[in-house]
């Protein structure tokens, strides 16, 4: 199964970086200077660079308010870059030792029994377990440690179950 990594939508983040309120009804935070590390930006799904600056906001990764819609911190570049677009897990889902996976059905809520913290390198291979499961729309990845939102995982056109 070839899975596809989905960054934030590039016209949601240039409606953020504009001022657009974020999930909590409020302009997005200018963060500090990056040192490069511990930064991720949720649209080229990198760290922000070194000397660059960031956007702190509330995300919820979801349609529509509702019980299973969470919403928590993101970081953003605060200068344009460009939505990631590559192949492989994404630079940003390399850098901590684990991270939290859990399926979401088509009605974007969580299925039972999929949420499982996992070492990095098992990543990939859980995402695609739970994407063999015809239920399982898609695959949100967070932090482990804070739960924030990492990314978005789908089953690339034409591969998966029928």
């Amino acid at each position: 199964m070839t899975l596809r990594f989905e960054p934030l939508d590039s016209g949601l983040v240039a409606a953020l970086r504009a001022g657009a309120p974020d999930a909590n009804g409020q302009p997005a935070e200018r963060g500090t200077i990056s040192d490069g590390q511990g930064v991720p930006c949720r649209h080229c799904l990198r760290d922000v660079p070194a000397g660059a600056g960031y956007l702190i906001l509330a995300h919820r990764p979801f349609p529509r308010p509702q019980p299973y819609a969470e919403v928590g911190p993101v970081f953003l570049c605060e200068a344009d870059c460009a939505p990631w677009s590559g192949a492989g897990v994404p630079p940003v889902l390399t850098t901590s030792p684990d991270y939290l996976l859990k399926g979401y059905g088509p009605d974007d809520r969580i299925r039972y029994g999929t949420g499982r913290v996992v070492p990095r390198a098992d990543l990939a291979a859980y995402a695609e377990q739970l994407l063999s499961d015809p239920a399982v729309a898609y695959v949100d990845v967070r932090s482990a440690r804070n739960n924030c939102f990492q990314a978005r995982i789908r089953r690339a056109n034409g591969s998966g179950p029928d």
